[in-house]
């Protein structure tokens, strides 16, 4: 198992730790603040030892990161994970704009059916399952997650259940929510957001979330 302590501290942009398992390209940490890929939010990119991570992965309650061959690390050895900081950052401001917008969507869309996300670097997106347009709904879900925003609310994460790290968010008076993901502290962090229609078909309808500036 490997200790996440992006969840302890998901603002720290470098970590030392050892190296448990060496598998070919691919290394395990005793600890990480290198998130891989997972409910929807993109891994993080970095290196671990100077060496570029390739690709990170959940397996269980283990992350793995294939690195360039010949990468010449070795079970025991102290290493300094490095995070480009400016797009885990990114990421988190958009995985909470996401998970705040699915929450006051779903409050505006009762019935409606969340069958996908994805959480990127340049934008968001949460896709249901809805027979008709969305677009007419936009400009309030908009207008309430910039409230929610602009009120700078602080938000708490914790374990509800430690032995099979099952995390979730909350913000007093308004939602608690499931989730695993790397999370700003306060709503303000987010800053204003736009939304966007995308119609993909097959009774699916997707809202794109950006931030503010972009």
């Amino acid at each position: 198992m490997t200790h996440k302590a992006f969840w302890e501290d998901p603002y720290a942009s470098t970590h030392r730790t050892v190296v448990t398992v060496v598998d070919g390209d691919t290394v395990e940490l005793a600890s990480t603040i290198f998130f891989a890929f997972s409910g929807g939010q993109e891994s993080d990119h970095g290196s671990i030892g100077g060496v570029a991570v390739v690709e990170a992965s959940k397996e269980g309650r283990s992350l793995r990161y294939r690195l360039a061959a010949g990468h010449g690390l070795q079970p025991g050895r102290t290493v300094e994970v490095a995070i480009d900081w400016a797009r885990r950052y990114r990421l988190m401001r958009l995985h909470f704009a996401a998970e705040l917008v699915l929450e006051l969507a779903g409050r505006a869309l009762p019935g409606a059916l969340k069958v996908g996300a994805h959480i990127a670097a340049d934008k968001a997106r949460i896709d249901f399952r809805w027979p008709e347009s969305i677009a007419p709904l936009l400009p309030e879900l908009a207008a309430s997650a910039n409230r929610i925003i602009a009120a700078d609310l602080p938000i708490r994460t914790a374990f509800e259940d430690v032995e099979n790290e099952r995390r979730y968010w909350e913000i007093a008076g308004f939602s608690r929510v499931a989730c695993g993901g790397t999370h700003v502290r306060s709503t303000g962090e987010v800053g204003p957001l736009r939304l966007k229609r995308n119609n993909i078909g097959k009774g699916k309808e997707r809202i794109e979330i950006f931030l503010g500036g972009d």
